[in-house]
Formats: structure tokens, sequence, C-alpha cells
């Protein structure tokens, strides 16, 4: 009996999509524009660079992701692919950005899970807000005493019964902070697998920054000879 293939978790971030997908729309748009329209030098300006802006758009928006599967991690950076078995991550941080850091000492970024300051806070106020529900909600139960079911708030559900249901499920996290928990779970669990096992691997996405390059140099050419 064949063991059915588990299929990687893939993380992305939504806000960098959109804001790609715009700024490719943007960057065409005005590029295919110079093409048309230009004279002179313009057309080969704004080839190179649509050359030089479109990979690095692509590169920074829409290529970014993290695979998570059940033996490795796989992390898509702007210009790199780094390979990490689970056994070889030493732990994932957070601070002012998402990182995973492996027992030899290196360290990779998640350009994938960006490290959301606003969510935080917003997360931070949500459950502060529910903290004093839950207190408010402690507070007239107490007080209430045995009118409880003559209608208090924690006898009919209310702020009291939302506030401590909410806490029963642990404290508010923002949605970045919800993946890298994800993710320290599946380091726990899969990290003493044997099949989990193996060599860190890295490597450089040429099909990205070699368009980038030449499309640098083409621009450089055409304003020193312009």
């Amino acid at each position: 009996m064949t063991t059915p293939l588990v299929k990687d978790r893939i993380y992305r971030s939504p806000q960098a999509l959109i804001g790609g997908v715009l700024l490719l729309v943007i960057v065409l748009w005005l590029g295919i524009d110079a093409l048309i329209r230009g004279h002179g030098h313009t057309p080969w300006l704004a080839l190179a660079a649509l050359i030089l802006i479109v990979p690095l758009v692509v590169a920074f928006t829409l290529r970014p992701a993290v695979f998570a599967g059940e033996d490795r991690l796989r992390v898509r950076n702007p210009f790199r692919v780094i390979t990490l078995p689970w056994g070889e991550i030493a732990s994932l941080r957070s601070g002012f950005s998402n990182e995973v850091v492996v027992k030899s000492g290196a360290k990779y970024q998640l350009w994938a899970i960006p490290v959301s300051l606003r969510g935080r806070k917003k997360a931070a106020r949500q459950q502060a807000k529910s903290e004093a529900d839950a207190r408010r909600g402690r507070t007239g139960q107490g007080a209430g005493g045995a009118g409880r079911g003559l209608g208090g708030f924690g006898g009919f559900g209310g702020f009291g019964g939302q506030a401590a249901a909410e806490q029963a499920d642990g404290p508010m996290r923002a949605e970045t902070d919800k993946v890298m928990d994800d993710l320290r779970e599946m380091l726990e669990s899969r990290g003493p697998a044997e099949s989990a096992q193996g060599e860190v691997t890295v490597r450089w996405a040429y099909e990205v920054a070699a368009p980038a390059v030449a499309g640098a140099v083409l621009l450089a050419i055409l304003l020193v000879v312009g």
C-alpha cells in the first residue's frame, strides 16, 4: 500500500501579491507606451528599464513564498531558494523580521512572511479589550450572585462569556505570528524524524538576477551614449 503524498503548506503575503500586480500593471503600461510613442533613444531606454524593473518587481513581490513540507522547509526569497530539512533547523525567530536559524548558525530571512507591527498592535488592543470584557463579566457575576439567571451578562452569553471563550483559545496574535507558531509546531514535531535529516542547500535564482543585470547594463550604456 502506497503512502499518499502530503501537500506542502504554502505561505505568501497577500499584500505583496496585490502590490506586485499593481506595480507590474503601471510599469508595463508606462513602458509599452514609451516603446510605441517614444522618439529617438526613448524606446530603447524604455526597453532597458522594463528588462531591469520587471524582474525586480517579480522578485520582491510575486516570487517570495515559504513551502512547509513533512520533511523540509523550502524558502523562496527574491534571489535564492533555500531548502532546509527540519532536522537542521535550530529555531524560528520573530523580531523586526521573521527568520530561520540553522544549527550551523546561518540565518535566512523569510521574505514571504513579513512582520506586521501594525498587526501586532491591533492584536494587542483586541487582547486588552477581551481581558477587560472578561474582568467586567466576572465582576458582574460576582455582584449579581443569585440574580445571575435573571439577566446577568454571564448567564446569557454576553460580553463576559464571549471574552472568556476567546481567552480559552489563547492570547490573540497577529496573522504572521500565527504562521510562525504553525512552523514552530512543525519543527517540534518533525525535527527528530529520520526522513527530515539532511543538508541545507542554497540555489541562486539566476533566472531572476540575469535579466535584471542585463537591463541595468543596457540602461547604463544607453545613458552614457545618449
